[in-house]
């Protein structure tokens, strides 16, 4: 609860700004119906209307992801501006996110508050194909380095995942559909809440049984190719309880058990060239992460903090036809609080504290502890300005400390419809604990002695009402990044002398009407270099577009239609003998309907890759052509 006199100086404003938001946002990208509703939280770690933040966010929505009908998280990303996905063929296939031209380890990823970096990967990096969508309220993708708040890992941005809640009666959700590739997927979720419990628990099945990735060309002669199956179960639940109306607490938690059936490499003794192997291999994967926290509100809602504790366990098998086992299982367990104090109504000082430990069992045995803190000033000084400006510290025990900040200015006019931005901040990934230790004698060594990758980066851009139903906008990017952790020049151990100058432009023009019918083009232009051998980065297209058309012309129809379209790149080879080449572009279109038969039964409907659009991304992969799929969904 806020005191009488900032509460209503706080509305006023709030009042106009979020008069505005039908300006800024999309209509795909309605607010959630929860407290979440017209603010933004992942650019200052604060909720906050969207015309005050100054750094590049994109908001997808429940209702985008069940208009679009994508099951999955990597589809969830391919039409954001400033990502490239990168998932090697179908479902279940290793997916990886390029954002503004930065390493794909270089995004930090958060769900409900919670770090799901996998310490046991070699590169530290999230894997996005084991993720389901199907619970998920909301995205918020934060763009540029944001190390200055969320620490390793945010050099090019961050992804915040948050998760559905509960509220009012209960409510029972069931869907099932079934379609190409031997695809059966279901759904089940029962949310609801009253004072003092909110409850939501979900669990999702998807299963693909047979999707072509290995392009023919690539089979030796007489070789079968044999299909990717995929089949993931993952089971979610997010609780609350409150005690007072100055003190509630609560519970989220997230388990998938996954099973990847696919080709994998063999390599000839004498040539070391790669081919897809004659037997399939298989991956398990089993996630774990679960977070608790204290939420309380302090001296008439001057003071709110929150007190948290959060555990993950990644751990991944693969198993190879006539080799041995390949374990990888990596723990974190995280404390943080944070503390927001208004200091006046258009002042709040944001401070925070966070002890964190990793470690891995598998491949080998290794942890390191980092010691956090930060604080941020948001304020308001008036004349439609707004700032936001933080500043962390990290202590961690194998490297040392590092210091990263964040200034993000904007100015809103309100009768003009006119939105300048500008920031400008640092970031930094710190080395996993694999570069740090894990030897493959008698050729590599790991190198104890490294230090953090870094980077500098800065944005600028304006977005502009054109007409009341539409909307336009445009943001220059830069980001300087060194010490990128790269091999030697002996080619046997890690080392920090990489460096790579990523800028580019992130454009859309939106048609935002009130009525039936809305769309949005996005068009996003990236330059990614290597500073040091003066080459394009892998798998950067500097082209990357999307167009989303929606209409409704009744709460009981819906029609969405969504393009896809990326330029050229340079990749490498499916087993790298080629290491660098032209990789030519494509474009997809993607249609997805909803007819509601009644308020309790809705018939679905999709068609993806419409006109059968034959592709590799990356290079050596198939993604799966046409497919169809339909399904039935039950509230009850």
């Amino acid at each position: 609860m806020t005191s009488p006199s900032i509460a209503c100086r706080a509305l006023a404003r709030r009042a106009l700004l979020l008069c505005l938001l039908p300006l800024h946002l999309p209509a795909a990208e309605a607010p959630a119906a929860d407290a979440l509703q017209g603010v933004v939280v992942t650019a200052t770690r604060l909720p906050t209307p969207p015309l005050e933040v100054a750094s590049s966010l994109t908001v997808v929505t429940a209702a985008d992801i069940e208009a679009r009908q994508q099951r999955t998280f990597a589809e969830v990303l391919q039409n954001v501006p400033g990502l490239n996905v990168v998932q090697e063929g179908g479902a279940g296939g290793e997916t990886s996110v390029f954002m503004r031209g930065t390493n794909s380890n270089h995004t930090k990823v958060l769900i409900d508050g919670i770090d799901v970096s996998d310490p046991s990967n070699a590169n530290g990096a999230f894997d996005f194909g084991s993720l389901l969508a199907d619970d998920i309220e909301r995205v918020e993708v934060l763009r540029g380095p944001q190390s200055g708040l969320y620490g390793s890992d945010a050099i090019g941005g961050v992804i915040n995942i948050i998760t559905k809640s509960g509220q009012g009666p209960a409510q029972l959700f069931a869907r099932a559909e079934g379609g190409s590739f031997d695809t059966f997927n279901q759904s089940a979720s029962l949310r609801g809440g009253e004072e003092p419990w909110h409850y939501a628990a979900n669990l999702t099945h998807l299963h693909v049984g047979a999707t072509p990735v290995t392009p023919p060309e690539l089979l030796l002669p007489g070789e079968a190719r044999h299909d990717d199956k995929y089949d993931n179960l993952t089971a979610s639940t997010k609780l609350a309880l409150t005690l007072s109306p100055a003190l509630d607490l609560g519970l989220v938690g997230r388990t998938t058990h996954a099973n990847l059936h696919y080709t994998g490499e063999d390599f000839d003794p004498v040539t070391f060239a790669g081919f897809p192997a004659p037997e399939q291999s298989r991956s398990r994967v089993d996630d774990t992460y679960a977070r608790l926290t204290a939420h309380w509100v302090a001296f008439g809602g001057a003071f709110d903090q929150t007190l948290g504790a959060a555990y993950t366990r990644s751990r991944t098998a693969t198993f190879q036809p006539q080799l041995a086992e390949i374990d990888n299982d990596g723990t974190r367990r995280k404390f943080d609080w944070q503390g927001a104090l208004h200091l006046a109504p258009e002042t709040t000082l944001l401070l925070g504290a966070e002890q964190e430990r990793a470690e891995i069992s598998a491949p080998l045995s290794a942890s390191l502890r980092i010691n956090s803190g930060y604080a941020e000033l948001e304020s308001s000084p008036g004349a439609g300005v707004f700032t936001a400006l933080n500043v962390r510290y990290d202590d961690n025990d194998r490297f040392g400390s590092e210091v990263t900040y964040r200034l993000a200015p904007t100015w809103v006019s309100a009768s003009t419809g006119t939105k300048l931005k500008a920031s400008v901040g640092t970031g930094f990934k710190a080395p996993t604990l694999s570069e740090l230790y894990q030897d493959f004698p008698p050729f590599f060594f790991a190198n104890p002695r490294l230090r953090p990758e870094t980077s500098t980066g800065y944005e600028a851009g304006l977005e502009q009402r054109l007409a009341p139903p539409l909307r336009a906008g445009v943001t220059y990017f830069y980001n300087r990044i060194r010490n990128l952790i790269t091999a030697d020049a002996t080619g046997s151990t890690w080392a920090n002398i990489g460096r790579a100058n990523t800028e580019g432009v992130e454009s859309f023009i939106a048609f935002e009407p009130r009525g039936a019918f809305s769309a949005r083009l996005d068009y996003t232009y990236t330059e990614a270099t290597d500073a040091t051998l003066h080459q394009e980065l892998l798998r950067r297209p500097r082209h990357r577009g999307a167009l989303e058309a929606r209409w409704q012309p009744s709460p009981d129809w819906l029609l969405d239609v969504n393009l896809l379209s990326v330029g050229a790149w340079t990749d490498g080879s499916r087993d790298f003998s080629v290491p660098r080449l032209r990789a030519p572009g494509y474009t997809t279109v993607n249609v997805a309907g909803r007819c509601t038969l009644s308020p309790r039964v809705s018939v679905l409907a999709r068609l993806d890759n419409l006109f059968d659009r034959r592709y590799q991304n990356p290079v050596g992969f198939l993604h799966p052509g046409f497919g169809a799929f339909a399904g039935l969904e039950v509230t009850l």
